[in-house]
């Protein structure tokens, strides 16, 4: 069975989602812990569950959702998953620091490119991949069917939608991504989102004001 334990991170109030079951085997994705602090409570959380972290997952690469990609990757001496297109919004990230006054730290070098049609496998659990992007360049989704989960990053928030004035958005391919991949689950599916409270597919398709006009 898999848990979902979610934390927000860094001053854009960015969830972090770590998934982890049985097997004692955990996810991490879109790490924001920028701070000391944020740090030492994923950190911690990680320790007193046990767990063994065993991937480090981006489901797209704005500022938000990388900050903690390095002390992630060096802690737990992992290799960072993203789709090969957010690699020019990866290195955007500077200039956006700069622009709020942050430091960033240089990308993880170990990289491994993943698409639709890919699988994430961790401990007795498999996440299957769908490409949503739209708010970003080349965002991913992912989807537990067995356990009914969806890690939806900054496509779909509850009766919202991700932005779409930044750098790669575009709003009908937003519209797009959500009306054909994401609400092609079923209604009891739960999303849990890159910001704010987790949802349902149901509750998203019947009371998104974005996806009901």
């Amino acid at each position: 069975m898999i848990s979902v334990q979610q934390f927000v991170f860094n001053e854009f109030q960015e969830n972090t989602n770590v998934l982890y079951d049985e097997s004692g085997e955990c996810i991490i994705f879109d790490p924001g812990c920028h701070h000391a602090s944020e740090q030492k409570i994923l950190a911690d959380f990680i320790s007193e569950k046990k767990l063994n972290p065993v991937k480090l997952i981006n489901t797209h690469c704005h500022i938000d959702h990388v900050l903690g990609n390095p002390f992630v990757a060096k802690k737990y001496d992992l290799e960072l998953y993203m789709h090969q297109d957010e690699l020019q919004t990866y290195s955007d990230t500077s200039r956006w620091a700069e622009m709020f006054g942050l430091v960033m730290e240089e990308i993880p070098e170990r990289k491994v490119f993943i698409n639709e049609g890919d699988q994430i496998k961790f401990g007795n659990s498999t996440l299957d991949i769908f490409f949503t992007p739209g708010h970003s360049i080349a965002s991913l989704s992912f989807y537990n069917k067995a356990e009914k989960i969806c890690i939806s990053g900054d496509v779909l928030f509850q009766e919202s939608i991700g932005r779409t004035d930044l750098p790669g958005g575009n709003f009908d391919t937003l519209i797009s991504s959500i009306k054909t991949k994401l609400f092609s689950l079923e209604d009891d599916v739960k999303v849990f989102s890159g910001h704010g409270n987790p949802t349902t597919i149901g509750h998203e398709r019947n009371h998104n004001p974005f996806l009901n006009a």
